[in-house]
């Protein structure tokens, strides 16, 4: 038995396509609608009664488009709004992006490790991480730092700029010299745009993307809730953007260089 329909996942504008890469790689014949808020990116700064509407205006529109599961591609949603998107859609199964990074930590980070978690102001003010490593890994040290630039960065296409790297050492080289840390959370999907610079910058960390984890958690329920597609099926894969700019586009045709799968894009202003 198979499910052909969709995955949904959103993000707050470009950085879930690192969710979308890590999915695709782990289910190749799965179809994919992405919705990026490119125009309201980012939402890290933003209160959390924003945070919660945006994400329920997004969740209605994937429904609409029958998506099966929804990837929330979005540490900032999983962090702020996932309780209210359960709540308010209860039919739908949503993969948040916190918890199955956490899970995966259980079989990753060793005993008394330390590590450093890096996202948003909303992410890191959660405290998130840090409560849920505690409860599965008590004897380690967590030390969150929100770095909010990253996301402007990184949506401008700043990729490798001066201006990146001058942010990076701002926020993170006191703390990483004073706690030499073991790993590196990466609790925002845009920071494994960045991995290359932060590992180039800190060669001594584990960096940790809780989006392949995700990817891993999306295979578990699809398989054992009888939603997989067709092993046989063609891809196809679609984006939505609230801005489609080149830049956006660019990175999509960057993620799924050498795919032959039918690619959509398509701008909607919700």
């Amino acid at each position: 038995m198979s499910d052909n329909r969709p995955i949904g996942i959103f993000d707050s504008g470009l950085g879930g396509l690192t969710s979308v890469r890590a999915i695709k790689e782990l289910l190749p014949n799965e179809h994919i609608i992405y919705f990026g808020d490119t125009a309201r990116t980012p939402y890290g700064s933003k209160s959390v009664d924003t945070i919660n509407k945006f994400a329920q205006e997004i969740v209605q529109f994937l429904i609409e488009n029958d998506v099966k599961v929804i990837g929330i591609a979005c540490n900032t949603v999983s962090a702020s709004s996932l309780k209210n998107l359960k709540k308010s859609f209860p039919e739908m199964t949503f993969i948040d992006i916190i918890q199955p990074m956490v899970e995966a930590s259980r079989n990753i980070v060793k005993e008394q490790a330390k590590i450093v978690v890096i996202g948003t102001e909303v992410t890191i003010n959660s405290g998130m991480y840090e409560q849920k490593i505690k409860q599965i890994l008590p004897n380690t040290k967590v030390i969150s730092k929100a770095c909010p630039l990253f996301v402007t960065l990184i949506e401008q296409g700043l990729l490798s700029d001066p201006l990146l790297d001058s942010a990076i050492h701002t926020y993170l080289d006191q703390i990483m010299a004073q706690e030499k840390p073991e790993y590196l959370i990466l609790g925002c999907t845009h920071y494994p745009l960045i991995s290359d610079r932060l590992q180039k910058f800190y060669p001594d960390v584990k960096i940790l993307n809780p989006a392949l984890s995700q990817a891993e958690a999306t295979k578990k329920i699809l398989f054992e809730n009888n939603l997989a597609a067709d092993p046989n099926q063609d891809a196809k894969y679609t984006f939505y953007a609230s801005d489609l700019s080149d830049i956006f586009q660019n990175m999509i045709e960057h993620i799924l260089a050498d795919d032959s799968s039918e690619i959509n894009f398509k701008e909607l202003r919700l």
